[in-house]
Parts: C-alpha cells; sequence; structure tokens
C-alpha cells in the first residue's frame, strides 16, 4: 500500500480526536466521582501565556478541518468558537470527525502539489505547497495542541495515560 495523504495525515487526526472524544468521557466521569465542576477543568491551562483546554480542543479540530480542506480543495465549514461544555467540544469533534472520513482522497492527494494559502494572523496570508502544508504545519500544530489538552488534564489530575492517547492504534 502506498502513502497517500490519508494515511500520512488525516488517519492519525482521525485516530487522534477519537482519542480526545473518550478522554472527554472519562474527565466528565472522573469529574464527577471527584465533585469537580468540569468548567474548571475546561478554563485550566499549562501556563498562564498558554491558552486553556477549550480552545486546545477547537485547535486541535481546526487544523485537521482546515487541513482536509484545504489540501483537498473543498469548502472548509466554518465553526464558530462557543463551546462551552463537554458535550459541545464533543459536537464539534464530530462535525470534524465527518466530515475528515468524507473529504475525497483524490481530491487531497491531488492537493499535495498545488499551493496551500492560508491566514496568518489577521492580515497576512502565507502561501506552500500543499505537501508541505500539511506535513510541516497542519499535523505539527494539531499534534502540539491535542497533546496540550491532554497534559492540561493531566496536571488536573485526570486519571489518563499514553494508552489513552493512543487510542485504538494497538487494537488495529
Amino acid at each position: 500500500m502506498s502513502m497517500t495523504a490519508r494515511t500520512a495525515a488525516l488517519a492519525g487526526f482521525t485516530q487522534t480526536l477519537k482519542a480526545l472524544d473518550a478522554i472527554l468521557d472519562k474527565t466528565v466521569a472522573q469529574a464527577t466521582e471527584r465533585k469537580i465542576d468540569p468548567a474548571v477543568l475546561l478554563s485550566s491551562r499549562l501556563s498562564p501565556d498558554m491558552l486553556p483546554f477549550t480552545r486546545q480542543i477547537q485547535l486541535a479540530c481546526d487544523f485537521a478541518k482546515n487541513a482536509a480542506a484545504r489540501v483537498s480543495g473543498a469548502e472548509n465549514p466554518k465553526f464558530p468558537d462557543e463551546e462551552t461544555t463537554v458535550a459541545e467540544l464533543k459536537a464539534r469533534i464530530a462535525k470534524v470527525l465527518a466530515f475528515v472520513a468524507n473529504t475525497d482522497d483524490a481530491a487531497l492527494d491531488a492537493g499535495l502539489a498545488k499551493d496551500v494559502t492560508f491566514p496568518r494572523g489577521p492580515s497576512a496570508t502565507v502561501t506552500m505547497k500543499g505537501e508541505t502544508y500539511l506535513t510541516r504545519f497542519a499535523v505539527p500544530n494539531f499534534y502540539f495542541h491535542a497533546t496540550t489538552a491532554y497534559a492540561i488534564l493531566r496536571e488536573n489530575g485526570i486519571q489518563i495515560g499514553k494508552s489513552d492517547f493512543l487510542h485504538g492504534v494497538l487494537d488495529a
């Protein structure tokens, strides 16, 4: 089997988003058991100058969705960053998983050789080849935010481990 955009990146996005979804279930269960308001966890951050947990999940979702759309040339759905509950974060993850699953593989692979232009801040854009955008920008950013979300929960005492983050990879 040859390497494709889906196997190189989107499969990892899918696996990790499913892991984050399962981690959210464990978080709710443990918070309930320990009488912790989930809102406290959602607003937690590793450092004062870092974004809170909710924003880390939103950004991980955005990098997966944006990469699939930009590389394939599909219309990029807009998801306003309005989630304030675990249920709303899980719904966002579900929407991104559905979008990524339905991204056209041929368009993804063709998009690797095309230019991808995306915003950098409020008034600038960057253009790079789809392959570079996917492998050196979108994938690292996706994992940065997914890992940071995981670390925030660990820092707050949620009992999750590496196997939770690698959800399903060893089951295949």
